[in-house]
């Protein structure tokens, strides 16, 4: 059976496809490309001395790892001098990344999040990298905040990452969902998942049930219906996962269905997730893969972001079970 790399993918989707241009191709890759050296230091653990805290905070006054710094400075360093971006923006800095002058420009800007999940790294779960391309608006020249301000609509690539037992890649460049595993002894990413499609329905949940008591009604009431098992109102048991990086679990939901929550509540009054970072990136994949995704009042892929590091409530996965809680919310909208 022939083996299909991430670059001969690629090459099909502009060649046949006609959705990849050859400077997107170029971008994915060395992101791609990133998202290994990433993977190799993730995957020596305490062997090199990165686990634990980098003693400083991310623009959310958040505690960064060590791994966190790390993954940033290879996804800038790697991508700034290829001439495909315009700008970068990271969940980890305040402001966008200027491109240095003496490297040449290009159409695109690149959003990242660079090690989704950080806070498993000490205990050895998996962690990831979620990135968000963007086409630079026509006629900015030195791309700010603002530029970046774009509903995940418009996205014309996204991804993620998970370094697990195997280092897997999800992508969409708007032409269905597909997903690759590094092989580490020839160094390239190997389509295993040509056709990722999400079931309709599902028996499995994903929320942070220590949030429980500031849940909205719409929240409460579904979580309750599937507590209830096969005697309550949905007729069968489901189970609970909840890993704690979006990356892992929103690649179990793609893999064998299920629905991933992080909404708003009394506590999270904006969300908890990221829009630009997370959620947009997720929400184009989960959609491109069969699924759905809203905040509960409104599709993820309409939001209208207006500030570059904007919170939101995310959920998103199956279908049917992503659409039964949006009706849930309709009589309090």
């Amino acid at each position: 059976m022939r083996r299909i790399t991430l670059t001969q993918y690629l090459v099909e989707q502009q060649r046949e496809k006609g959705v990849v241009s050859g400077e997107l191709r170029l971008l994915i890759e060395v992101v791609a490309r990133a998202c290994k050296s990433i993977s190799n230091a993730v995957s020596k653990g305490a062997l090199t001395g990165l686990l634990g805290g980098a003693g400083t905070d991310n623009v959310q006054g958040e505690a960064q790892k060590k791994l966190d710094v790390i993954s940033n400075e290879v996804l800038l360093e790697a991508n700034e001098w290829g001439g495909h971006l315009a700008a970068m923006a990271s969940e980890e800095m305040e402001h966008p990344h200027q491109i240095p002058n003496r490297y040449p420009r290009g159409e695109f800007l690149l959003l990242i999040d660079p090690l989704d999940g950080s806070s498993n790294i000490d205990v050895n779960v998996s962690v990831g990298t979620i990135f968000s391309v963007l086409r630079c608006p026509e006629g900015v020249k030195d791309p700010d905040e603002k530029a970046f301000l774009q509903p995940g609509a418009r996205q014309v690539a996204a991804g993620f990452a998970v370094y697990g037992p195997s280092t897997t890649l999800v992508l969409t460049v708007g032409n269905g969902v597909a997903g690759f595993t590094l092989d580490r002894e020839m160094g390239s990413w190997v389509l295993t998942q040509p056709k990722i499609e999400i079931p309709v329905d599902t028996a499995e949940f994903a929320i942070n049930m220590s949030n429980m008591r500031n849940w909205s009604a719409p929240v409460k009431r579904y979580i309750d219906e599937c507590l209830a098992g096969k005697n309550g109102p949905l007729g069968k048991d489901y189970n609970m996962r909840w890993v704690a990086s979006m990356v892992a679990d929103v690649y179990r939901i793609l893999t064998r269905g299920g629905i991933f929550m992080y909404p708003q509540d009394a506590k999270h009054k904006e969300g908890r997730l990221r829009l630009l970072y997370e959620a947009s990136p997720m929400s184009f994949i989960v959609e491109q893969a069969g699924g759905a995704a809203t905040n509960g009042h409104q599709r993820l892929l309409d939001v209208q972001p207006e500030r570059l590091h904007q919170r939101v409530g995310v959920i998103l996965g199956s279908r049917n079970e992503v659409e039964r809680v949006s009706g849930y919310y309709k009589p309090a909208d």
